[in-house]
């Protein structure tokens, strides 16, 4: 693929491929959507790439995102591969090295406001009602969620069949979304998917409980980048239109996972999708199994969702915060 073809596309087709480590663990097979060799580091590509191109091709001349991390990344790098400037607010909470990509490899205007991405949100937004900018949220947007389901139909094409189960994890709910509008395409409206988060970052798993939008007083978890206080409506809404399992798992497991994977598979991967890999890890199917609430399973697809937030240092510290 040459340097055209990248600016045409902007995201990468990535591999799904069979993990013989973890079906070994798990006693069925386990495909890997490998989302976390994406340019920017993570699947938000996709739908930012998407809503990035269709925005440039409407007039904008600048774009505004407002961003933990990977959403800022992917937002700097289609704005970059479309030669139009960004600006992307970070929350406090945002590592370095995360603003030091921003800044040095995709050349965007980095700013700080607020603790908590719902702060760094508000006032991203103010920023973008300046002429000819277009704000791109990281999550809740129809041509985002259109975006992220292109990894539903490469994952079909590359697998040939349908798994029995899709694994991801939820922040805003973007990634969810566009899942499930994959899926419906795709003919595997009979497929359940399991949608996990950790403790502290579980917006999802509130509102399916209470059936209706919760608004967490705050993000406790490690997991920065599932830390959207409030999840989407419309992923609310689509519990009630497909089987949609929501599961919480704790920090320590989601770390664990992790380091589980880096030493399967040779990638490092944040915690947010570590919540996901904890699925397989932590024998959640098995539970969820056990309790009636999944049936027998042959194959199971992961969406191996990526991230940037993370590094080798990073990856120590925590190991260290939860004696592993």
């Amino acid at each position: 693929m040459n340097s055209h073809d990248l600016k045409s596309k902007l995201h990468l087709q990535t591999p799904t491929v069979l993990s013989p480590s973890i079906s070994k663990l798990t006693g069925f097979s386990v495909y890997l959507k490998l989302e976390n060799i994406q340019i920017p580091g993570s699947f938000k590509i996709r739908g930012i790439g998407n809503l990035c191109q269709k925005a440039k091709e409407s007039g904008c001349k600048r774009i505004v995102c407002a961003s933990g991390g990977n959403a800022g990344l992917a937002a700097a790098y289609a704005a970059q591969q479309l030669d139009l400037p960004a600006t992307i607010v970070l929350p406090t909470s945002t590592p370095q090295f995360v603003a030091d990509k921003l800044k040095e490899n995709f050349s965007a205007e980095v700013l700080y406001h607020g603790s908590m991405w719902d702060e760094s949100n508000k006032y991203a937004l103010e920023l973008a009602k300046a002429p000819d900018c277009v704000y791109i949220h990281p999550f809740d947007h129809p041509d985002i969620w259109e975006g992220h389901s292109t990894i539903i139909t490469e994952s079909s094409a590359q697998l040939g069949f349908k798994p029995d189960l899709v694994v991801t994890c939820c922040g805003g709910g973007g990634l969810m979304n566009g899942l499930l509008q994959g899926m419906w395409k795709e003919g595997w409206n009979d497929v359940p998917l399991l949608v996990m988060e950790t403790d502290g970052a579980n917006s999802l798993n509130a509102a399916v409980k209470a059936n209706k939008l919760v608004t967490l007083p705050g993000i406790t978890s490690v997991a920065k980048c599932l830390g959207a206080c409030t999840v989407s409506a419309t992923s609310l809404e689509y519990c009630s239109k497909h089987k949609v399992i929501s599961s919480v798992v704790d920090d320590k497991e989601a770390v664990s996972a992790c380091l589980r994977f880096a030493d399967d598979h040779r990638m490092l991967v944040e915690p947010a999708c570590g919540a996901t890999l904890a699925a397989v890890y932590s024998g959640v199917i098995e539970k969820l199994q056990k309790g009636g609430e999944l049936g027998p399973i042959k194959s199971v697809l992961v969406v191996v969702c990526g991230g940037s937030g993370i590094s080798l240092n990073e990856l120590q510290k925590w190991k260290e915060q939860f004696s592993l």
